[in-house]
């Protein structure tokens, strides 16, 4: 199993109504070097200015990017190729990001290759340290730029932190 860090960027907060308009995702392993990135075009009239501002992109530029069901399909295809066994999806914020690769990989490839479970680095580092009120960003070494590549490789790294600190086993190979 490999856990695959992954951050989303939309033009706004639910998947089918808004458009996610890019995506990055890295395997969790020391070399950080399997990386995704992609944009896509929207699939959607509806966008949020303020929301796509987050992601320093314009409309006008969005409308230029890749279709979304190649972009998801080469993601499939990325997944299958770059991870150890079951793909394991883990986000900061899993509820967000979650919903928009599921919906995209249902909608474009009928099926998600990471099954139905998502899991959120935020909470295993507030178990971890048994402290609900504490948050993980600290051991981000990439800064956190909305860029959805870097995002996901802070995330991972975070990861690889929490796997020293703690001993945590994080992939099965």
């Amino acid at each position: 199993m490999s856990y695959i860090s992954i951050d989303v960027e939309a033009d706004g907060p639910i998947p089918g109504d808004y458009s996610m308009i890019s995506f990055g995702a890295v395997v969790v392993e020391p070399s950080l070097t399997k990386t995704f990135y992609a944009q896509l075009k929207p699939i959607s009239d509806k966008w949020i200015p303020q929301a796509l501002e987050i992601s320093k992109f314009t409309r006008e530029e969005t409308l230029t990017f890749e279709d979304p069901q190649v972009v998801m399909s080469r993601f499939a295809a990325w997944i299958e190729t770059s991870s150890s066994g079951r793909a394991l999806f883990i986000a900061d914020n899993n509820g967000f990001d979650w919903q928009f690769i599921n919906w995209y990989f249902h909608h474009f490839c009928g099926q998600n290759p990471f099954g139905h479970t998502s899991n959120n680095l935020g909470s295993l580092y507030k178990g971890l340290v048994k402290d609900t009120f504490v948050n993980f960003k600290h051991l981000r070494k990439t800064a956190h730029t909305h860029n959805a590549l870097d995002d996901a490789k802070g995330n991972a790294e975070a990861l690889l932190q929490l796997k020293e600190d703690f001993g945590l086993k994080i992939s099965l190979k």
